[in-house]
């Protein structure tokens, strides 16, 4: 069977689309019924060709009884349709396709169900303009020749380059952990950016574990969870920011782990990032943390004096100003807690500059900064004080949320409590919930606890002095 695809056939084709997208609005047919291709008019039967059978199967079950109404409308000859999927060969029986293509009955009809998920069989896990509307945007300034390499970060730089470029899959996944504003998702935009420049043809989907499981959610309130397999099951590169968003969250952690296995089996590659390294993640089950370790996990650690300078240079180069030497070492040596922090004062200064018409100097600097200064002069977060004790007394950092009651794991964790509390604006119950979900009662015995102790033994009290002064250094 060989149809002819004529001229006023064509013009059809374009009228039933432009009803299509009139009735049905621009979200359902950009998502299903645009991809489908006019392959013309046989013996009364219209044929057109999905670009899978995912998206045959949709068309034929919510859109087949509008597509032959306005085809018979039309083009009077047409009485049937017939929906292939590319992967069949065009000798098949239209016969057999058309009788197929019959819709089934109580189906909602198409304009009251809202466009659930795109197929990704259609769009946009490429390099096209046309991509899945929950995915995160990739900022453009984030690309490897932004981001500045050093100690605490060349291991997490070269995974992610590494993955970016290589043709196969190095290790899965790629698990990048670190605290706030260390460069994660610098390094995960940057990955994305790098393999849709130069494989455009890959499908590649960047989101927030919170937007993965909203994605989830809303497929199971539309009963869509095959488009939502489907989707995600199907990309070459899946990247998830912030996965400890989704600990404690029985259902999304399932659903997350059949995609992460399916995705590993078909040797596609995940990059994941979190707060914590994996066996670290409170709330997580013990199965998902074990798949999580599986590949390469890197440690992106706080910035040193050195790499926040050079972060500085290239940030102030990027800009396009002059940046004395002097306010540079200073912002490097007194904004220690992340690099978004210290870009935003890098910002503020020039900001302050261009409008007052100001020079930039050492003073101005303390002057248009003296809050953010003064809250880094005292600023210690528990999680440094927990690393700060961990490595003092020698135990693994996951002991600070563990259940063991050891005293070689229970005094250092009480110290770590104790400095929590004398350092930091936290109250007792937040800082219980750092340690492992415990109570405030907890909290305030580890602080009595270690105000005895430091009473009654010297060696003690003077470690718990070192730890201090080392933190408020």
């Amino acid at each position: 069977m060989t149809a002819g695809i004529s001229s006023d056939h064509e013009l059809c084709w374009a009228r039933v689309r432009g009803r299509l997208r009139t009735e049905l609005g621009d979200a359902v047919f950009r998502n299903w019924l645009k991809p489908l291709t006019f392959e013309g008019i046989d013996e009364g039967t219209a044929m057109m060709r999905a670009p899978s059978p995912f998206v045959r199967d949709r068309v034929r079950s919510q859109y087949s009884d509008r597509l032959r109404a306005i085809w018979s409308v039309e083009h009077p000859d047409v009485q049937s349709i017939a929906i292939f999927a590319s992967s069949r060969g065009r000798s098949e029986s239209s016969r057999d396709e058309a009788a197929d293509a019959a819709p089934e009955q109580g189906m909602a009809a198409p304009a009251q169900r809202p466009a659930a998920l795109k197929a990704p069989a259609v769009h946009g896990f490429s390099g096209s303009d046309e991509r899945p509307d929950f995915e995160a945007p990739l900022d453009p300034r984030f690309t490897f020749d932004n981001f500045v390499v050093g100690k605490p970060n060349e291991l997490a730089f070269a995974a992610a380059r590494r993955v970016a470029e290589s043709e196969t899959v190095p290790f899965n996944p790629l698990f990048l952990y670190g605290g706030v504003g260390l460069g994660k998702t610098h390094l995960m935009h940057a990955i994305a950016w790098h393999v849709r420049q130069r494989h455009p043809s890959r499908r590649v989907i960047y989101l927030s574990a919170e937007k993965f499981m909203y994605q989830f959610i809303r497929a199971l309130r539309f009963r869509d969870t095959v488009a939502f397999k489907e989707q995600f099951r199907s990309v070459d590169l899946l990247m998830i920011d912030d996965v400890q968003f989704i600990s404690g969250k029985d259902s999304t952690q399932e659903e997350f782990f059949h995609t992460f296995n399916a995705l590993v089996d078909q040797n596609r590659q995940v990059v994941i990032s979190a707060d914590k390294s994996p066996t670290d993640l409170e709330g997580m089950e013990e199965r998902l943390r074990s798949r999580l370790g599986w590949g390469l996990v890197a440690d992106i650690h706080p910035t040193n004096y050195e790499l926040r300078l050079g972060i500085m240079q290239s940030k102030a180069e990027r800009l396009g100003v002059e940046m004395p030497e002097k306010v540079l070492e200073f912002l490097s040596h007194k904004i220690s807690s992340n690099v978004r922090e210290l870009e935003g004062a890098l910002n503020r200064i020039v900001a302050h500059s261009t409008l007052v018409g100001r020079e930039i100097s050492l003073e101005m600097t303390q002057e248009v900064l003296v809050d953010l200064l003064r809250a880094n002069d005292r600023r210690v977060t528990v999680e440094e004080i927990q690393r700060q004790v961990a490595n003092h007394f020698q135990i693994r950092l996951s002991e600070m949320h563990s259940a063991r009651r050891s005293r070689a794991i229970a005094r250092p964790r009480q110290v770590a409590m104790y400095l929590s509390k004398q350092l930091t604006s936290q109250s007792l119950p937040d800082i219980g919930r750092k340690f492992g979900g415990r109570d405030h009662t907890t909290v305030l015995h580890a602080v009595r606890k270690v105000e005895e102790l430091r009473g009654l033994d010297k060696q003690f009290n003077d470690d718990v002095d070192l730890l201090r002064r080392m933190l408020e250094s």
